[in-house]
Order: C-alpha cells, then structure tokens, then sequence
C-alpha cells in the first residue's frame, strides 16, 4: 500500500515524508477495518481509499489559508484526518454528531499520535467557537447555502468557508447570503478519480 500511494502522491505531483505516509496508509488501514463493523464508508477497498479519501482530501491542502480549521460533518475524518498529517503545523477539529464515528477518530488519534486533532461529538449549530476558527471545510457535509447558515458562527473575521464539492455548484453559489462571496473557484486534479472536483471558497464581504 505504502507502494501504491507513493505512486499516486507522484502523480499528483505531491510531496510527503515517509512518516505522513506511513501515518496515512496506517489511517486507511483503520478505516477498513473499523469499516467491517461500523460501516464508516461505502468505500470497501483500501486501494479505492487512497484515491478516494486519502487523495482527495490533501489536494486542498495548498489551499487554506490559517493554522485553525473544523472539519464540519467529519464522518470518519475526511478530509479533516489526511489534511491533520500533511499540515502538521495547523490544528483541526474534528465534528460529527454521531458517536461510533467519534469513538473511531480518538482511537486514529491514540494510535497514530496525531496530537494536532480535537474530535468533537456534537451537532455543528450547538458547537461554540472560542476561539472562532480560521477556515471551515466541508466535504459532502450539504449545500453551500446550508453551510454557511449552520456554520456562519464559526469563522472569525478573516476566516474561510471551504466547500469540496464535484460539478461546480453554480446554483447554490448564486443562493448565497448577500453578506458573503465565492472568493475562488478551484480545479483539483485527483489521479484515477472519475468525475470532476472542485474547491469552493466562500468568504465575508
């Protein structure tokens, strides 16, 4: 596995150390066997992990701007998880309102010393930011506009939504709050992953 992803990292013109490698492939080998159990993801083989939620989730990595980010509707910690080991030097909470999730993620925690991740079960309307947080990201959590409404208390005054998303969502970025903005619209190349992706960036006027 350590083989493969380092193949798919080269193509997607990424560079890691061997020991976020190791972490990540370590991550994916939780997942699938928590996944027999739990039912985490539809996602049943750990080489379609790789692209599809290890791959996936770090092409944004580039892109967020700050060192303080919650991850919104995390699941089993995507992409919260895989960007916590490529970005070492920023903190990520990490939010799902469904415990066996959150069980899972403080077991990813423990074993794989990711001293940089908070795992937090909680619906996100009821989750208080103190400090308020330099990005929000969602992947497949809702629509831009349910986003911003349900997340709006979480970013502080320069902070970022950070939508991931497939076909660029052109109706819902027209439905957003007169009080905010697309900032940027972003293609991400993803090796192997059919269909397109993209990243939406939403910021306060």
């Amino acid at each position: 596995m350590l083989n493969k992803l380092s193949r798919l990292l080269d193509e997607a013109g990424i560079s890691l150390t061997d020991h976020q490698k190791t972490q990540l492939v370590a991550y994916v080998e939780m997942l699938n066997k928590w996944n027999k159990a739990y039912n985490l993801t539809s996602v049943r083989s750990p080489d379609e992990m790789l692209i599809r939620h290890i791959l996936d989730s770090i092409v944004v990595a580039p892109y967020l701007q700050g060192t303080r980010f919650i991850d919104v509707g995390t699941g089993p910690g995507l992409p919260g998880i895989p960007l916590s080991i490529v970005r070492p030097e920023c903190h990520f909470t990490l939010l799902d309102s469904l415990g066996k999730r959150v069980r899972f993620l403080k077991q990813v925690q423990h074993e794989l010393k990711l001293d940089n991740i908070t795992p937090v079960q909680s619906r996100v309307e009821d989750f208080p930011a103190e400090p308020p947080f330099d990005g929000v990201i969602s992947r497949a959590f809702a629509s831009l506009t349910d986003m911003v409404n349900w997340c709006r208390h979480l970013p502080g005054q320069n902070g970022r939504f950070y939508a991931l998303k497939g076909l660029i969502p052109s109706e819902e970025m027209e439905q957003l709050p007169p009080d905010l903005s697309v900032e940027s619209v972003v293609e991400l190349t993803v090796p192997h992953l059919e269909g397109e992706r993209h990243l939406i960036t939403v910021k306060l006027n």
